[in-house]
């Protein structure tokens, strides 16, 4: 009875407010009980939210679930919540998954979102990979569940956002891959029935495919599945959707980046070796590769000079110009974009696609979090190289903070490892070689 009447009590304060508030309308909602007299009492008072936000999820009523959804996303933009997930995490992850199988569409993406937020915020680890195997029934079972565009957008996020953190192996990471890429090219089958897919849809399950390809070793990947995903991507740059477009060149270059040509080059003068027939096999699917190779090129070069027609924003068309410059100069030269951004005054620096990819999936999912994510969280420090100052200072820690990440002996500290040491091979393994334009010409 106790229980229930704390979540009573929680549902009264959540649904004080209009049904229909958005997302943004947590922050007031916090204010309205906050006292601002001092900063103690103020994050006390965001603790205590978060937590009656929490049992809020129980509640039948689906608009107080949606607005205590709406509370915890802004609680985890606002701060790295390291205590709370602590204590929490099974909880709100188990809560935000009933949302998933039963709730709205607004409430299925606002559940998704939050769990892509907690495996950021729990880091590499057993609770991470606990995430991911029970979050990807509901989300592969969600998928199928009606074909609104903003839903799926968000579930692809959280399932490539949990994926990239909790996935251990490849085989993990081709298992998500896979479903997302059967939203926009599914294997056609006599019972099968295809809705062709919005062009945000497409935007979406492209950039969330590129951003865990980003993960993966190029040289485990298999020649059939490049063939296929580079012609693909090659038929999007022809898409009257700049969105799409943009998707898809960065997907191309992460490919070109990873050695993709050069694999199955590789293969093909391999195979010619064996028996007449594979060697005519593969010599035929690289001459398909080599034609595409001559296509994506002139694609590139007329999108990075597009001019813009009626109605075009003129920001989105300098977006557009400015990556396929990008990709047209890696194809060419082998030269990959290297960026920088200041973070607190800190400098955050990318000197791969890759690392780019990553670098604007993470910060368009996180949103207005994703500053103080860089400063506090260092899951994401870790993933992008990035220490800022404050982290070297005394005392700038929590001892939940030290606990977890201090210790010689934790599980975050040994997953980090293992991150690092993931990372390192597949930059040795990109060194090799980049889009070259002749490649593999003079052995065929």
């Amino acid at each position: 009875m106790g229980k229930r009447r704390t979540q009573r009590k929680n549902a009264a304060m959540l649904d004080s407010d209009d049904d229909n508030c958005s997302v943004s309308s947590s922050s007031t909602m916090r204010s309205d009980r906050m006292s601002v007299s001092g900063t103690e009492e103020v994050e006390f008072n965001k603790g205590s939210l978060l937590h009656e936000a929490v049992d809020a999820l129980f509640e039948k009523r689906g608009s107080t679930r949606e607005k205590a959804l709406a509370v915890i996303i802004d609680a985890f933009n606002s701060n790295v919540q390291h205590q709370f997930v602590e204590k929490k995490y099974a909880t709100l992850l188990h809560q935000c998954l009933n949302c998933i199988k039963k709730g709205s569409s607004r409430e299925i993406s606002l559940a998704s979102h939050t769990i892509g937020l907690l495996a950021l915020t729990v880091g590499l680890g057993d609770n991470a990979r606990e995430i991911l195997e029970e979050s990807f029934p509901p989300l592969s079972q969600a998928f199928k569940s009606g074909s609104e565009s903003s839903k799926l957008a968000s579930l692809l996020d959280c399932l490539a956002v949990i994926t990239f953190v909790g996935g251990n192996d490849p085989e993990e990471t081709e298992k998500s891959m896979q479903i997302m890429w059967q939203l926009v090219h599914p294997k056609l089958g006599s019972n099968v029935i295809t809705v062709k897919p919005s062009a945000a849809v497409i935007t979406a399950v492209v950039s969330a495919w590129s951003f865990l390809l980003t993960t993966m070793d190029g040289r485990a990947l298999s020649s059939k599945l490049l063939q296929e995903s580079i012609t693909y991507l090659s038929s999007l740059l022809d898409k009257d959707d700049r969105s799409v477009r943009i998707a898809a060149g960065e997907a191309l270059a992460v490919i070109f980046e990873m050695g993709g040509l050069e694999k199955f080059a590789a293969e093909a003068k391999g195979s010619s070796d064996g028996s007449v027939a594979e060697g005519n096999k593969y010599k035929e699917g690289f001459s398909h590769i080599q034609g595409l190779k001559g296509k994506i090129l002139n694609q590139v070069r007329d999108l990075s000079v597009e001019a813009g027609g009626k109605g075009s924003a003129k920001k989105d068309l300098n977006n557009q110009r400015n990556l396929f410059k990008d990709v047209l100069e890696f194809l060419e030269y082998g030269y990959s974009p290297e960026t920088s951004m200041k973070i607190a005054g800190d400098s955050l620096q990318t000197t791969t696609w890759s690392q780019l990819i990553q670098l604007n999936f993470l910060k368009r999912f996180l949103g207005g979090g994703f500053t103080k994510h860089m400063q506090d969280n260092e899951f994401l420090q870790d993933v992008f190289g990035f220490t800022p100052k404050r982290r070297n200072l005394l005392g700038s820690e929590s001892n939940t903070e030290k606990r977890m990440y201090k210790s010689p002996n934790s599980v975050v500290k040994k997953a980090r490892t293992q991150l690092l040491n993931k990372q390192r091979m597949l930059s040795e393994g990109r060194n090799i070689g980049h889009f070259a334009v002749n490649v593999g010409d003079e052995d065929l």
